[in-house]
């Protein structure tokens, strides 16, 4: 069955960097998107960045010119964060658009989130 895994939050000051990195694994079959949304305490989950099997990408503008996505050709889909402002502290989770086989046993195009990585921005 699909599963998506997370890893790479954690905690840094202003300004500075990290990497968060998605993986798609089991029986995964076709990718049409694959995306970052966040979520801070007492806040709606915001879309973060998405990027197509295509490679178009998309960015929310608090975050253009800090952030980029990217995805390698092993289903696995990468945030690469710099300048991180405290406003960036929130809980990140992977978003997956995916055709594969799912907890059911059934084939089919679904979507999935991944547990979520806290990442904290403070001095």
């Amino acid at each position: 069955q699909v599963q998506v895994v997370e890893s790479g939050g954690g905690l840094v000051q202003p300004g500075g960097s990290l990497r968060l990195s998605c993986a798609a694994s089991g029986s995964v079959f076709i990718i049409y998107a694959m995306g970052w949304y966040y979520q801070a305490p007492g806040k709606q989950r915001e879309l973060v960045a998405t990027i197509t099997s295509g490679g178009k990408t998309a960015l929310s503008d608090s975050v253009k010119g800090r952030f980029t996505i990217s995805r390698d050709n092993a289903n696995t889909v990468y945030l690469q964060m710099n300048n991180l402002k405290p406003e960036d502290t929130a809980v990140y989770y992977c978003y997956l658009d995916a055709e594969g086989i799912w907890d059911s046993g059934s084939r089919y195009r679904g979507q999935s989130w991944g547990q979520g990585t806290q990442v904290t921005v403070s001095s």
